[in-house]
C-alpha cells in the first residue's frame, strides 16, 4: 500500500490538499483531524472538564467512533448519529487540541488510523502522521503557513457559512493551538527530519496540490 502523510499546524490546509491530492491518484483521504474532534465532541456532550485526563480518557474508552466513507467521503460517527458537521465548529476544535494530548486517546485513535492505512492507499494528514502513525511513509509533507494567513482563511471561511467572529480572536485561537500541539508531552506537532516543507502561505490551493503531485512522481 502507498502512503502519504501530510502534517502541519491548524490552518495550513492541510485536509483541503490531501483530500484533492487523494482525489487525483485515486487514493483513500483519511482526515485524523476528524477522529480527534470527535473524540472532542464526545467529551464535550458528556459535560466533562477537558483538563481532567481520566474522565477524557473514560469517555475515550466507551465512546463509540466509527468512520465510514459514503461516496467516497469521510464521514464520522459517534453513537451511531453522522457528527461530521458538528464536528467542524470552533469549540469542537479547540476541544479536539485539548483531548489529543492525552495518551489514551491518542493510543485509540493511532490504531484506528493504522487500520485503515493497511487497507488502502491512503492520503493521510495530521499533526503526528509522519512521526507516529505512517513512520514508513512513501512521502513526508510538512505544511505550514504563517499565522495570521491561516487565522484569515478561517476567518473567510466561518463568515461564509455565516457564522459571527473576529480574526483577533481566531489569531489567538491558532496561536494557542500551535502551543498545544507543538508542547504535549504525547506526540508532539514536529517536522521530522525527511518531511519536505511546503509554505501555502503565498501559494494557490491547485499550486500546492501540483507540487505535491510533482514530489509523488518522483518517487515513481
Amino acid at each position: 500500500m502507498k502512503q502519504i502523510a501530510i502534517d502541519g499546524p491548524a490552518g495550513a490546509g492541510k485536509s483541503t490538499i490531501a483530500k484533492e491530492v487523494s482525489k487525483i491518484l485515486g487514493f483513500v483521504y483519511i482526515d485524523t483531524g476528524a477522529m480527534y474532534r470527535t473524540m472532542g465532541l464526545a467529551c464535550l456532550k458528556a459535560g466533562i472538564d477537558l483538563a481532567d485526563e481520566d474522565k477524557v480518557s473514560d469517555i475515550c474508552d466507551r465512546a463509540d467512533i466509527d468512520v465510514r466513507y459514503i461516496e467516497g467521503v469521510q464521514h464520522m460517527f459517534l453513537e451511531g448519529e453522522d457528527v461530521s458537521t458538528d464536528i467542524r465548529k470552533n469549540e469542537v476544535s479547540m476541544a479536539a487540541s485539548n483531548v489529543s494530548k492525552y495518551q489514551r486517546v491518542r493510543t485509540r485513535l493511532v490504531k484506528l488510523q493504522q487500520e485503515l492505512a493497511e487497507r488502502y492507499n491512503v492520503v493521510m494528514d495530521g499533526r503526528d502522521i509522519a512521526s507516529k502513525v505512517l513512520p514508513n511513509a512513501d512521502l513526508k509533507i510538512y505544511l505550514t503557513a504563517s499565522v495570521e494567513c491561516r487565522a484569515l482563511r478561517r476567518y473567510k471561511e466561518l463568515i461564509e457559512k455565516g457564522e459571527e467572529c473576529e480574526l483577533a480572536a481566531i489569531e489567538k485561537e491558532i496561536a494557542e493551538r500551535d502551543h498545544n500541539d507543538m508542547t504535549r508531552a504525547n506526540s508532539p506537532l514536529v517536522k521530522v527530519d525527511e518531511a519536505i516543507e511546503v509554505d501555502t502561505s503565498d501559494m494557490t490551493i491547485a499550486e500546492v496540490v501540483d507540487r505535491i503531485l510533482e514530489l509523488f512522481g518522483e518517487l515513481e
